[in-house]
């Protein structure tokens, strides 16, 4: 777990600042990026990151300190951020705390207009992400972030409603939770840490500040991320540390600190244990993962070699451990028949359950019927039906072979003849009629489950 927004140089943390970092380490987090908003705090950050190897600091003038900007503390910033006569070197990750904030006007709209500017260009000359304090100001903000060609940043603390993230997140921002949504409260921030897809969600504290439930009242501290973290978990139905992975994961990508982790060949969410048999695929769908991530729920899963059976096994341990072990991954994993096969019976041979999802382009690939030869290995499998009609189909999935929605079709009527537990799936992209595409599944007598588009694993 990173805490990606602390402000550990505060006065809040003089009586106790080395137990709250004990505490923060005792915790389990890996990393704390504590932030500069004013000119004492960006020299607090600065010396805290010089002394603690888990350490990172931000610089930057809030707006609220805006009136005080001067060229002199820019100059400064400047300096701090290359790193230059600092035991910190290379541990300033970004720029910020910035922003607008239209709520308190601590500062006069234009100066913090103008003081948010000269911060967000200069990040982009030294190629430093920013971090973005934005209050009642959405409209300004939105303007100036858009027309600045900024593209790496997060939106702290985020306030906004869901056209302004998704928004931000097209220019490739990042969106950060804090306490706040575990208020009761809190039914806006609720839907919006729900809906952000994986791979632009980030957690922090605000600490002091912002002290999350069942803790509020109290003075905010980064190890009480942890309780954050684990009601955004259940808000979006999956575990702790699905949500401690994807978060420190894209911490990590945002802000080019720690260790990238390495490709899995068997990876785990919530309850099931998923294997990453190829990255081939005989299809090429615009919404597909692979074409702007390496990661899924945090795991990596661009493979360097395709695993050998023997490799897989290794990987899987005791099937019995998991719910369900599913071939999955980047690629179709009926490209791999016999290995799907070989590892399958093992699986069911220690007495696990297995599932397949499929493009469904498995009889197209072996040029036969291949679903008798699946019956007693598989108990459930996941079809990609994806679109309600041939044209559709092909414009979205582009598939490799002609005639696939048909055959796609086919395979879903056939499966059940040797599959006991057959689902039809669809991806709510642009086009795809769910309701034509339910009429189908209701004629094949199989289940229909709709995924939301960008939402994986």
């Amino acid at each position: 777990m990173i805490d990606t927004h602390c402000h550990l140089e505060m006065d809040a943390f003089d009586n106790d600042r080395e137990d709250v970092i004990k505490r923060a380490r005792e915790a389990g987090l890996e990393a704390i990026i504590t932030i500069g908003s004013d000119f004492e705090g960006c020299k607090g950050a600065v010396e805290l990151a010089s002394k603690y190897d888990f350490i990172y600091a931000t610089v930057g003038i809030h707006p609220h300190d805006a009136k005080d900007f001067t060229e002199e503390i820019f100059n400064q910033i400047k300096r701090w951020a290359k790193g230059e006569g600092q035991k910190a070197k290379g541990k300033i990750v970004a720029i910020g705390e910035i922003g607008l904030d239209y709520h308190y006007d601590h500062s006069p709209r234009d100066i913090q207009k103008d003081v948010f500017k000269k911060q967000l260009y200069y990040a982009r000359e030294i190629n430093l992400p920013v971090i973005i304090h934005s209050r009642e100001a959405k409209k300004d903000t939105l303007k100036i972030l858009e027309e600045s060609g900024v593209t790496k940043g997060v939106m702290h603390c985020f306030s906004g409603d869901m056209e302004m993230a998704e928004r931000v997140m097209s220019l490739g921002f990042y969106i950060s939770i804090a306490g706040p949504v575990t208020f009761k409260n809190a039914a806006k921030s609720r839907e919006i840490a729900k809906a952000i897809p994986d791979d632009y969600l980030l957690v922090e504290t605000d600490a002091p500040y912002l002290t999350p439930e069942p803790l509020r009242g109290k003075r905010n501290e980064p190890a009480f991320v942890v309780h954050t973290a684990k009601f955004i978990a259940e808000l979006r139905g999956i575990s702790y540390e699905d949500i401690d992975r994807i978060t420190t994961v894209n911490a990590k990508r945002l802000f080019g600190i720690g260790e990238m982790p390495e490709a899995e060949i068997a990876y785990r969410i919530r309850d099931s244990l998923y294997l990453n048999v190829t990255n081939r695929c005989t299809s090429k769908c615009t919404f597909c993962v692979k074409f702007h991530t390496d990661f899924v729920k945090g795991h990596k899963l661009r493979l360097e070699h395709e695993p050998t059976e023997e490799e897989l096994k290794n990987a899987i341990g005791d099937p019995t451990e998991y719910k369900e072990v599913v071939f999955c991954g980047y690629g179709e994993p009926l490209l791999r028949l016999d290995a799907v096969k070989s590892v399958a019976s093992w699986v069911k041979g220690k007495g696990g359950k297995v599932r397949i999802n499929t493009n469904g382009h498995g009889n197209l690939i072996h040029k036969r019927n291949i679903l008798p030869e699946l019956q007693g290995l598989v108990d459930s499998i996941s079809i990609s039906l994806d679109a309600q009609d041939e044209e559709t189909y092909n414009r979205i999935c582009r598939p490799a072979f002609k005639n696939a929605f048909n055959e796609v079709v086919n395979f879903i009527r056939e499966a059940k003849k040797y599959i006991p537990d057959v689902t039809a799936t669809v991806v709510t992209a642009e086009g795809v009629d769910v309701d034509k595409c339910r009429e189908i599944t209701d004629s094949l007598g199989v289940k229909l489950r709709v995924r939301r588009l960008d939402v994986v694993g």
